[in-house]
């Protein structure tokens, strides 16, 4: 990927209705060196992720051969399991250095997922072996990205988030589009755990990446420094989120949508490879190519702030993302079932890549540095545990009226998110703080 941004909007930040100052643009040069690092240690592991998508349910297929039951409990559980395991780390981790705890979480995993091809060689792999990597792998993710948040917080001026923002959103997008298929492809042709070494390689370079960041990091100062973390202190994150008007409607309509744009996957799923007739390699080709639409979103979120502004982007933007999921339910045989699956996922897709940053970007402006840590490990669990729920209610559904009338009434609750967005712009509470390095 190139490191060449979108050429400047204006010299200066302009001023828009609403007291928003428009989007800034710049070159790579101008997020700096330590960002860059960030970013490429971001889209190495995010790639080996990518590329070793679904490996672990592949493996008890293939080589313990697991059935229906244990491949969902394989994946439910140990990301439910891993996001519980994560939530006393958000509190702990907020008070210490994040570099060497995102070091840390990286090695972690690179050594849980290297135990999966040791085992599988001496003929010693089980089933109980994935799933407690599994949990490793789900802690150790969320209390790294909770680090990287207040990490880019730390490296990135203000004006510069939105589009370090933009730049790791097209990161994820174009991972996603190319990674699952170029990782099944290698294990057809070298074996069931070779993704899972890749991916292991991957975070053993990412740490090699957040090292050579050359900044110094000040260990942050408790402001009463407490000898051991205190049990209330556990629930800190979603104190301050359910407590801050423009949070707390942001952080429900993504529990909201994303817990339904997720629960229609194996929905749809069921329906186009069971009774729709799909070829396995139509159903993996149409949820890749429309991936273009989150790089390309990505792309335009920071030009569109330019011209529209944010708050303005961010709602039509967070409104639209949510319209297009209705349109799954009346998917059909043939091409124009692919067409229709494919245009669905494009405008979604488009729509959630330009919505993205912008939270991400609106997320970390607004709360306080010493409390990133916290609130987005908060939001990862939280994350994490309605994306689990409401895809378990929503297999029940189907069990009881059927995959496509699931569908539909996840796309009807779809249409009732917009109203959970901020109605207002939010302020700028943190933007008083100090700058990086000030």
């Amino acid at each position: 990927m190139r490191w060449a941004a979108f050429p400047a909007v204006s010299r200066r930040p302009r001023r828009r209705q609403g007291g928003e100052p428009a989007a800034r643009g710049g070159t790579g040069a101008s997020l700096g060196r330590d960002f860059r690092w960030l970013w490429a240690a971001n889209a190495v592991s995010t790639f080996g992720t990518f590329f070793a998508f679904d490996a672990f349910a592949l493996i008890a297929i293939l080589v313990l051969d697991a059935g229906p039951t244990q491949v969902s409990a394989l994946a439910a559980t140990g990301v439910a399991v891993g996001a519980v395991v994560a939530v006393p780390l958000g509190p702990w981790v907020e008070f210490r250095r994040k570099r060497p705890v995102m070091i840390a979480a990286d090695l972690v995993r690179c050594a849980a997922l290297l135990s999966v091809p040791a085992a599988y060689a001496l003929g010693l792999l089980g089933f109980a072996q994935l799933l407690v990597v599994s949990v490793v792998m789900a802690a150790a993710g969320i209390t790294f990205q909770a680090a990287a948040g207040a990490c880019l917080k730390e490296l990135v001026p203000r004006e510069g988030l939105l589009a370090a923002n933009g730049r790791l959103e097209a990161t994820t997008w174009t991972a996603t589009m190319l990674g699952p298929p170029l990782g099944t492809a290698a294990i057809g042709l070298l074996g069931p755990v070779t993704s899972v070494v890749a991916d292991a390689v991957s975070h053993l370079l990412s740490a090699a990446g957040i090292r050579a960041i050359g900044r110094a990091e000040a260990r942050p100062q408790r402001p009463d420094a407490p000898s051991r973390l205190r049990a209330g202190e556990l629930l800190d994150g979603w104190r301050f989120i359910l407590a801050d008007s423009a949070l707390r409607p942001l952080f429900l309509n993504a529990l909201l949508v994303n817990g339904l744009i997720m629960a229609t996957s194996p929905l749809l799923a069921v329906l186009m490879l069971g009774p729709l007739g799909f070829a396995p390699w139509q159903y993996g080709l149409v949820f890749a190519v429309p991936c273009l639409g989150g790089l390309v979103g990505s792309r335009l979120s920071r030009r569109l702030v330019a011209r529209y502004g944010r708050h303005r982007v961010l709602r039509v933007a967070g409104t639209l993302r949510a319209c297009w999921l209705p349109g799954l339910a009346f998917v059909g045989p043939g091409v124009p079932g692919l067409v229709l699956v494919a245009a669905v996922e494009l405008g979604m897709i488009t729509c959630i890549g330009v919505f993205n940053p912008l939270l991400a970007t609106s997320r970390l402006e607004l709360t306080p540095r010493d409390r990133v840590v916290r609130t987005l490990s908060a939001w990862s669990v939280s994350a994490k545990l309605a994306i689990a729920a409401i895809t378990a209610l929503w297999g029940l559904l189907a069990g009881l009226a059927g995959p496509r009338a699931a569908l539909a009434l996840a796309g009807l609750l779809a249409l009732a998110t917009p109203f959970l967005l901020p109605r207002a712009a939010s302020d700028a509470r943190p933007a008083a703080e100090p700058g990086p390095g000030r």
